[in-house]
């Protein structure tokens, strides 16, 4: 097998090579046990405090006991004494080893410990000559010998995915990397909060799918044998959703996983989660502002204000945002105007004058173009909060058309940074038109669009029940988690993010 990891890392004690460190730490491991002690048989440990608490409550806790817990990060001995620093979810404190203190027996084997070590201790709380917080050990038990050694270069790394590949040694490694997904928590939790504290009701609604359904994309297929039956993980909960609002349940919500069968970029990742909303007797409108105002207030929750700093630029949050129809957009930014067009040998001439192509066949569509046109010159200008609005029907299978312009739909879309955000709209009631669109959709499928939605015969008898003037909203967490924590990748805010497999 080989060998995982940068293989010419070195500790700075004896420029060993990863396999002779974790020979030698193999061996410590057996000299333990010969010695009637093992290294891993601590099932539990009692602490009093953690690093941060030590040192923020220092003029507290200053001569008092403390017990703590956590990771060897350094070691450093001088005679008879040895200071190292312990590492646990908080922080970093040092701690400070005496022969006379421990006694000779137990200040050999913390001799023999290494960078990587889980210890218990409990000692006094002092600050030294040279003004560190430091706890003066009395007791100290191993709780976990690491077999591995820590790579004494990570943060230098060429192979950035190996950051990604090895998540658990970059949150050892790296400090900023926990404190990002710490933040991801809150912001997920402010989210619940806000949306429980205005009458949402949480749900869970199948990730198992007979039909892919929800959003145009390609779905993963999959299959169950009981059953006998080809079965897709869901691209999107809002079909089902939706029927739950049908049913009498008028304001939902549900933060969950999605999986959509696409490329992988800094922007996206196959899997990935999103937050969708519903509220029965309101519209597209009404959900712009919750999206804003929710936003908002999870900016505040977790930076302290409404305006940030992304990548160098100042993004305010504060609502209201600006909104501008897809068509004003596309004029604005690209200089063309598709008010006009009626026809996609019209539409496929202005793309071309911009230097796009266009496809052809039957799937092509004048609201498909011009998306295609936003996409390329619109999106990346896109900095400041922006909400786009009128979609056309040809890309919003399940949006409300409006009444007085029938090619284009009630949905929004907020970009930030020249990245959507978000997607919203009044939501399709309309059985009849609901179920013509679909039929549009398959055409477009069997004509080679493998995104276009598939028919859902029960969500159309769903709505022939009556669904109520319904707005729906879904936010994807991880673009969100990106913006709030200055994170350029959506690799940096995903603890497991998906990579190709190596040998």
């Amino acid at each position: 097998m080989k060998e995982e990891g940068p293989r010419a890392d070195k500790e700075a004690q004896g420029g060993l090579d990863v396999n002779q460190q974790m020979l030698i730490r193999r061996q410590k491991v057996d000299k333990l046990r010969a010695q009637g002690i093992d290294p891993y048989g601590v099932e539990s440990f009692a602490r009093t405090h953690e690093a941060a608490e030590v040192i923020d409550n220092f003029s507290d806790l200053e001569g008092s006991q403390a017990t703590l817990a956590g990771r060897i990060m350094s070691i450093r001995t001088h005679g008879k004494a040895t200071f190292a620093h312990l590492q646990d979810m908080s922080g970093t404190i040092q701690i400070y080893v005496r022969v006379n203190e421990v006694g000779e027996e137990a200040y050999k084997r913390f001799l023999d410990l290494d960078i990587g070590d889980i210890l218990g201790l409990t000692g006094e709380v002092f600050r030294t000559r040279r003004g560190e917080i430091t706890i003066a050990v009395h007791t100290y038990k191993l709780l976990s010998k690491a077999l591995r050694p820590l790579p004494e270069k990570w943060h230098g790394l060429k192979d950035v995915e190996l950051r990604y590949r090895m998540r658990y040694v970059d949150l050892i490694a790296n400090p900023q990397v926990r404190q990002v997904f710490v933040t991801r928590s809150k912001i997920i939790r402010g989210i619940r909060e806000y949306l429980d504290q205005r009458g949402f009701l949480e749900v869970e609604t199948p990730m198992l799918n007979p039909i892919a359904g929800g959003a145009n994309a390609r779905p993963f297929i999959t299959y169950h044998n009981a059953l006998d039956t080809q079965l897709y993980l869901r691209i999107a909960p809002e079909l089902y959703l939706k029927r739950l609002v049908v049913g009498g349940l008028e304001k939902v919500y549900e933060l969950n996983r999605n999986f959509r069968n696409e490329g992988i970029s800094t922007k996206h990742n196959p899997e990935y989660t999103a937050l969708e909303v519903y509220q029965a007797y309101a519209d597209g409108e009404k959900m712009m502002h919750l999206t804003e105002d929710l936003i908002a207030h999870v900016a505040r929750e977790v930076t302290g204000d409404t305006v940030i700093t992304y990548q160098g630029q100042s993004i305010d949050l504060t609502p209201p945002w600006r909104r501008l129809t897809m068509l004003d957009a596309i004029k604005e930014y690209a200089g063309v105007d598709f008010t006009p067009v009626k026809d996609p040998a019209t539409a496929c001439r202005l793309a071309q004058g911009l230097g796009l192509k266009c496809a052809e066949g039957p799937a092509v569509t004048v609201g498909k173009i011009m998306n295609e046109v936003f996409d390329a010159f619109v999106e990346p200008k896109l900095i400041q909060p922006t909400f786009i609005t009128e979609y056309p029907v040809e890309i919003s299978p399940l949006s409300k058309r409006m009444a007085d312009k029938p090619d284009f739909t009630a949905r929004f879309e907020p970009f930030i940074y020249g990245r959507e955000m978000a997607n919203g709209f009044s939501e399709l009631n309309d059985p009849i038109d609901q179920k013509e669109r679909f039929l549009e959709q398959v055409e477009h499928r069997e004509a080679g669009d493998e995104e276009a939605h598939m028919m859902d015969e029960d969500y159309i008898r769903a709505l022939e029940y009556g669904l109520p003037p319904t707005g729906g909203l879904g936010i994807g967490i991880d673009r969100l988690v990106m913006l709030l924590t200055d994170s350029y990748s959506i690799r940096d805010v995903l603890l497991f993010p998906l990579l190709k497999p190596r040998e």
